[in-house]
C-alpha cells in the first residue's frame, strides 16, 4: 500500500496518453482512408489531405504532454519518486481524466469531420480552409480538456 498513490498517478498518466492516443490513431486513420481514395484519383491533393489528416493527431500529443507532466511532478523522470498518499494519487488520476476522455472522443469526431473535409476538397479543391475550420472547432474542446488537466495536475501538492 506504500506505493498506491504513485500507482494511481501512473494510471492517470497512462489513461491520459493511452486514450487520447487511441482516439488520435482512430481519427488519423479515418482521414487516411478518405484521403487515400482521393489521392488514387488526384495525387496533387496530397498536401491538402495531409493537413486534414494531421489535425486529429493533436489530442494524442495533449495526452502525452499531461503524462510527461505527471511523470515530472511525481519524480519518475528524475528517478526519485516523491512519496504520495493514496488521496494524492486519486487526485492525480482524476486530474488526468479530462484529457483522457475528451481527447479520445474529440480525436475520433475530429477525424470524422476532417474526413468530410477530404470529400469537400475532392469536389472543391479551393475549400481547404473551410474543411480545416470545421475540424478546428472540434479541437477547441480538446484544448479545454488539456487546460483543465494541466491546471489540475499542477495544483496538486505532493511531498
Amino acid at each position: 500500500m506504500d506505493n498506491l498513490g504513485l500507482f494511481l498517478a501512473i494510471l492517470g498518466a497512462a489513461l491520459a496518453a493511452g486514450f487520447s492516443g487511441i482516439g488520435s490513431a482512430k481519427g488519423v486513420g479515418l482521414v487516411g482512408e478518405a484521403g487515400a481514395g482521393l489521392l488514387s484519383e488526384d495525387s496533387s491533393m496530397f498536401t491538402k489531405v495531409l493537413v486534414l489528416q494531421i489535425l486529429p493527431g493533436t489530442q494524442g500529443l495533449y495526452g502525452f504532454l499531461i503524462a510527461i507532466i505527471v511523470f515530472t511532478k511525481t519524480g519518475l523522470l528524475s528517478g526519485t519518486p516523491v512519496a504520495m498518499t493514496w488521496q494524492q494519487g486519486v487526485a492525480m488520476l482524476a486530474a488526468c481524466l479530462p484529457i483522457a476522455i475528451v481527447g479520445y472522443f474529440s480525436a475520433i469526431y475530429q477525424g470524422r469531420v476532417s474526413a468530410s473535409g477530404v470529400s469537400l476538397i475532392a469536389k472543391k479543391p479551393t475549400e481547404l480552409i473551410k474543411g480545416m475550420t470545421m475540424a478546428a472547432l472540434v479541437e477547441f474542446y480538446a484544448v479545454l480538456a488539456l487546460l483543465i488537466s494541466f491546471l489540475a495536475v499542477n495544483n496538486i501538492t505532493l511531498g
